[in-house]
């Protein structure tokens, strides 16, 4: 018996080694996180499959927060996948606060520095949400710096409470403010604080697939392999 076993395997070693190496690929390198809810519109959409970069920023142990080498640094802007500091929930977000910035909320607004980031190119849109279509106001936000998504597009839900004024925080090393594009319904780091960077899993900037989950997950052909901002 164990000898037929042992034949088996060598028979079948190719996909062994196959699945081996999308274990490896999907601990340490590459990662894809189907999206159920919508905390990031306009941006990402329920039904999106997002491509996580494992390597953006850290080497870690496979399926640990084990760094092994620092690869990169965060930049606002960027679309990360990280877990919550609070429950451990594997969390989609982006981030608007770096080590050493002060990050507050005003009316909505998101202040960095004692200065309020610019919105620019308000229009209205509908949002599909639980209580039914709201309305939605949307804008293009510019965060300060150079990073490849600080120029991005968020919306506001104005029917929906929220939590729309934030004391002044300033992050210490390593530390990270998230929050969701769709500003009234995300539970980001209002909520949930600021997250460090061993909890970072990763950034996303493309979608691997795209379906319309209230359509009988019709694919969206036209968001697979999309760029992201």
């Amino acid at each position: 018996m164990f000898g037929r076993l042992i034949s088996k395997l060598r028979a079948n070693r190719g996909f062994l080694l196959f699945l081996l190496g999308l274990f490896v690929l999907r601990g340490a390198i590459a990662d894809w996180n189907p999206i159920p809810s919508g905390s990031m519109r306009p941006t990402v959409l329920e039904g999106d499959v997002v491509l996580v970069d494992k390597t953006a920023y850290d080497w870690q142990l496979p399926f640990t927060h084990i760094a092994l080498r620092r690869q990169g640094e965060p930049q606002r802007g960027d679309i990360v996948v990280f877990y919550s500091p609070t429950d451990g929930t594997r969390l989609i977000k982006r981030v608007v606060g770096l080590p050493g910035d002060t990050v507050a909320v005003h009316g909505g607004a998101l202040w960095l520095n004692g200065q309020a980031v610019p919105l620019t190119a308000h229009r209205h849109s509908e949002e599909p949400t639980a209580w039914g279509p709201l309305d939605a106001l949307q804008a293009v936000e510019h965060l300060p710096g150079n990073g490849a998504h600080a120029v991005h597009e968020v919306q506001a839900l104005p029917a929906l409470p929220a939590r729309r004024d934030v004391p002044p925080l300033t992050l210490g090393q390593d530390q990270y403010y998230m929050l969701g594009d769709n500003r009234d319904n995300s539970a980001d780091s209002r909520y949930i604080g600021p997250v460090p960077r061993r909890l970072l899993v990763g950034r996303v900037s493309r979608l691997v697939a795209s379906a319309d989950i209230d359509g009988w997950w019709t694919p969206r052909w036209s968001r697979w392999g999309m760029a992201l901002r």
